[in-house]
């Protein structure tokens, strides 16, 4: 799967990536204002770019019916992602970036644009098959692993769960989990929920009980 990615500027290809995310949240129409919203930008610019969108065929766009990849638009996107999420593993793992710092370094690794260098990372690797926040990473014909997740305010009390993402990605929320040594792949206990305000004891990786908000348990992704 090597489209002529570079075809597209790096403007273009943000474009690609934030409409391939909108059409993942479950969104049935996607609308410029959305796309103007996820980019924080001007929603006239959107409606421009969208239009140089479609006369590339990356996308179908009618006001009725909203934003739509097309398959070429798709296999683009699915490389952006692929490179974004592979560049994140690398630079966690092997330039020792953290969990938090990752996202952003990698947005700018993502538009290299060098045919063989997301295969050459993938093998380097070891052919990951999640980035550090739990996302899946597409293989290079664009498929994904699937993994059923919940999120932990939803495990039954007494379960241990592993951790496998989170919803929120911000720097503050990463931070936090590093500071309580919370990882991809660690094993979390939910002792109990407190019914007053839905904050949460759990035991991490068999340690101390602590109590964390229900803010912190419904952005935390786990599965059994």
């Amino acid at each position: 799967m090597h489209p002529s990615s570079h075809s597209q500027t790096n403007s273009e290809e943000n474009y690609l990536k934030i409409i391939y995310h909108l059409g993942n949240e479950g969104k049935t129409k996607i609308s410029p204002t959305a796309i103007a919203e996820a980019l924080n930008n001007n929603p006239a610019s959107v409606v421009d770019m969208l239009k140089k969108l479609v006369d590339k065929k990356l996308i179908q766009y009618e006001k009725s019916k909203g934003v739509k990849l097309t398959a070429k638009g798709m296999k683009i996107a699915l490389l952006i992602v692929r490179r974004h999420r592979l560049w994140e593993v690398f630079l966690l793992e092997k330039l020792e970036y953290s969990w938090d710092e990752v996202h952003e370094v990698a947005e700018q690794l993502e538009h290299i644009h060098h045919p063989l260098l997301a295969d050459r990372l993938d093998k380097f690797l070891g052919f990951p098959q999640y980035d550090p926040h739990g996302d899946p990473i597409p293989s290079a014909s664009g498929e994904m692993a699937d993994i059923h997740k919940t999120i932990l305010s939803e495990v039954a009390d007494g379960k241990t769960c592993q951790v496998v993402g989170v919803k929120d990605t911000s720097s503050s929320f990463l931070q936090y989990l590093k500071k309580l040594d919370i990882g991809i792949g660690t094993k979390i206990t939910l002792v109990e929920k407190i019914p007053f305000d839905g904050s949460v004891v759990i035991t991490i990786k068999n340690g101390a009980k602590t109590t964390v908000s229900k803010i912190f348990a419904d952005n935390l992704l786990v599965h059994d």
